[in-house]
């Protein structure tokens, strides 16, 4: 029992740590010596998708805009899954044109620990605003800030280390990957768009067989 905590610990806190403050070690360890897990970060994202669902219901009162009431749950859940797989999908289309050395299932991995800042310092704060006055919400403010300052952080490395890139390349790179997302999200919602008028058609056409016949 002792050495399974030994290793969650080791897998889901002291690596992204050590990640987060030693990036280029911390990264060179994750793609060269294989010490990231595909596990570990699946599991940091589903632990954001709980993140969202409890800031949704439990942030305080002074800050949050949202009534607990209208959680739609499976909504959370598709956006943020809807969202990791626009920049993963997005990410790998783009270094795959610009001779990136990440695979895929890395760029979801390096996705998936970025999440670590959001969610080790997210949901203390999150409890915390329920106990902070007005003044003191400046606190909760600066706790996020820090947190997804190093989620982006944590993004931005891992894209330049997996890929090999520098850093003008890696800026470019997450600028296509951003428009490459554009274009997806365009793309999808002209296919929805045009899959409700395809089937308000057919409604129509038997509607008005209905009435012919």
């Amino acid at each position: 029992m002792k050495t399974r905590l030994k290793q969650i610990y080791q897998d889901y806190i002291r690596f992204p740590s050590y990640i987060l403050f030693h990036p280029f070690d911390g990264y060179d360890d994750f793609k060269r010596y294989k010490k990231g897990k595909f596990s570990v970060a699946i599991v940091f994202i589903l632990l954001f998708i709980y993140f969202q669902i409890f800031s949704f219901r439990n942030l305080g009162f002074l800050v949050n805009m949202n009534n607990p009431s209208d959680l739609n749950s499976l909504q959370e859940l598709f956006s943020v899954l809807l969202l990791v797989f626009l920049f993963t999908v997005g990410n790998w289309s783009v270094t795959t044109l610009m001779e990136g050395k990440g695979t895929y299932k890395e760029i979801l991995m390096v996705t998936g620990y970025s999440l670590f800042p959001l969610i080790i310092i997210g949901f203390p704060a999150v409890i915390l605003s329920n106990f902070f006055t007005l003044e003191e919400m400046a606190f909760y403010h600066l706790f996020m800030y820090v947190a997804y300052i190093a989620t982006g952080w944590m993004l931005f490395m891992g894209i330049l280390n997996i890929h090999e890139y520098g850093l003008f390349k890696t800026i470019l790179a997450l600028i296509a990957t951003a428009i490459s997302i554009a274009v997806m999200m365009f793309v999808g919602l002209l296919f929805f768009d045009l899959i409700q008028q395809f089937i308000a058609f057919i409604v129509a056409v038997v509607e008005e067989f209905n009435l012919r016949y």
